[in-house]
């Protein structure tokens, strides 16, 4: 709610969709510079006290949001500067929280649909969330919109206090911490299989994701709606990504999560062609609904091939290089969208980034197919001597 909510105040008040992406680019990118220490700080600490401190910060800062928009007196930068706060926190929050999903599951078996469903869990939250800011922004105004998030905290704090872990072990640290975030840089350099995923991530999250920055120009421009049309915009996605998730966590373990992903990214690249210039509102629902389905397996897949291939005492570092490539890139391709859409149309910049998902779509399964037959050839290669002997 507070992030529909930031988003449609910033376009009411600039109606500049430049603002729009410097917004995004203000509460993402200091997760982006401060995600390795987040990262060496979920690795040295107990995370979950980790986590309970940046959610009771996340409180404040929501609190703050509420008060400044309850006041009145406000300009832009102050709402840009408060969301650059939030980002600050989410540096040190997502590698604490992330990596606590893997220590909540006994059967590591289960790791994959637990994170399918944790990310279930978010998108539920992102296709509630929206709909009802537009709804709130609407009837009641932002002060309400604001408020309401900041109220939630009381729960999300309540249920960390509630929950029960094994006691972690208090361990000797005898390097400082720029060692330990090179070690985790080797440790990627060295691991193929986790640096192409952190690669693939990058890029989408570069050239891709920020199409999300525009949908307030769809509903208030292109469909001619008001806030509820936003929230609804953004709640289809929701809705897609949803069900994306819903799927990945039914999936039984023995599938090929490397080749879904592939097959979903061209999903989601042909969704957003399509939804780009549909100029039918019910069929444009429809096709972002499709986005979001495609959208969902970018963050879910990658971040269960790298919870499950990383070693235990690497999980917070890589988590927060994951962390640095979903939310570092976004910022800065929110400013690289908002700038190409005002030279060639928001339309003509959102097909543009669909076409950029269905290349890299390909290029994947390009290095998909490339792996396979360099693994066959080793394997016939290990056969021949017993060939020979035979």
């Amino acid at each position: 709610m507070q992030k529909t909510a930031v988003s449609w105040v910033i376009y009411s008040l600039t109606h500049s969709k430049f603002m729009l992406g410097l917004t995004l680019f203000a509460s993402l990118f200091p997760s982006f510079l401060f995600s390795f220490l987040g990262g060496v700080t979920a690795d040295r600490y107990n995370r979950y006290r980790l986590l309970l401190a940046t959610q009771a910060a996340s409180m404040i800062q929501a609190l703050l949001l509420t008060a400044l928009i309850f006041w009145g007196h406000y300009v832009v930068w102050e709402i840009i500067a408060l969301s650059a706060v939030l980002g600050f926190i989410n540096a040190f929050d997502v590698p604490a929280r992330q990596s606590l999903v893997y220590e909540m599951v006994d059967n590591k078996a289960d790791l994959p649909n637990a994170l399918a469903l944790n990310s279930s869990m978010v998108n539920l939250s992102r296709l509630i969330g929206p709909g009802i800011a537009g709804l709130v922004l609407e009837k009641f105004g932002d002060t309400v919109c604001f408020g309401a998030n900041a109220i939630s905290f009381i729960a999300v704090i309540g249920s960390l206090l509630m929950m029960r872990l094994p006691k972690m072990e208090s361990k000797k640290h005898d390097k400082n911490i720029f060692s330990e975030l090179k070690e985790g840089f080797v440790y990627i350099s060295n691991t193929p299989s986790i640096k192409s995923i952190l690669i693939m991530l990058a890029t989408i999250s570069l050239l891709v994701l920020p199409f999300s920055t525009l949908i307030p120009v769809y509903a208030k421009d292109i469909f001619k709606g008001t806030a509820s049309t936003f929230g609804v915009l953004d709640s289809v996605i929701g809705l897609g990504a949803f069900s994306g998730a819903i799927f990945l966590a039914s999936l039984k373990p023995g599938h090929n999560l490397k080749k879904i992903l592939a097959i979903n990214t061209l999903i989601f690249g042909a969704g957003l062609v399509i939804f780009s210039h549909m100029p039918n509102y019910p069929l444009a629902l429809l096709f972002a609904a499709v986005t979001g389905f495609g959208m969902m397996s970018q963050i879910t897949i990658s971040n269960t091939l790298i919870q499950t291939t990383v070693t235990p005492d690497m999980r917070g570092r890589v988590i927060s290089f994951y962390a640095m490539a979903f939310f570092g890139m976004q910022p800065l391709g929110g400013l690289l969208v908002g700038s190409v859409s005002q030279w060639i149309g928001t339309a003509d910049t959102v097909m543009l980034e669909g076409v950029v998902a269905l290349i890299i779509g390909i290029l994947h399964f390009r290095f998909l197919r490339k792996t396979q037959l360099q693994k066959d050839t080793v394997h016939t290669l290990d056969e021949q001597p017993m060939n020979t002997l035979s």
